[in-house]
């Protein structure tokens, strides 16, 4: 039964990036780590950014100006300029909307010290973060209430 218990907190250890320890806050998500004690974190949360699509819609832009340049100041005719942009506006597209994710997440914590760290993380992972966040704003919550009580 030890061994279930002890396998069981090593597998939420690995899955969770956020990992609460009765004085300390661990946080593991790819290649970043760090950890503080309670008393350190002054905010936490999670910033929601809308994904911006600058090399898409430059794309479009550039191909939209070939094709108007060939279509006033050349000899070309309709077939040599459209088909190619029409084709290159096929691609642009499937590029732009083969990422279902609108927004772009991340994980943020200011310390007392004045230091701020911003991670960037996954779209699937912001679930779970976000719960980990709850637990840690009510864990936190429940400790300044037992402080003042």
């Amino acid at each position: 039964m030890i061994f279930t218990k002890s396998l069981n907190l090593f597998y939420l250890q690995i899955i969770m990036p956020l990992t609460i320890f009765p004085d300390k806050l661990r946080f593991c998500y790819k290649s970043k780590n760090w950890q503080y004690h309670f008393d350190e974190i002054k905010e936490i949360g999670l910033i929601k950014k809308k994904k911006k699509y600058l090399l898409e819609n430059s794309a479009f832009a550039i191909v939209t100006a070939a094709a108007y340049y060939c279509m006033l100041f050349s000899d070309l005719m309709d077939l040599y300029y459209i088909i190619p942009a029409i084709l290159c506006y096929t691609i642009i597209i499937a590029i732009r909307f083969n990422d279902p994710a609108e927004f772009v997440y991340f994980f943020f914590i200011k310390d007392i010290y004045h230091n701020e760290i911003v991670t960037k993380i996954e779209s699937k992972d912001r679930d779970l973060v976000g719960k980990q966040i709850d637990y840690y704003l009510d864990l936190q919550f429940e400790r300044n209430i037992q402080k003042t009580a």
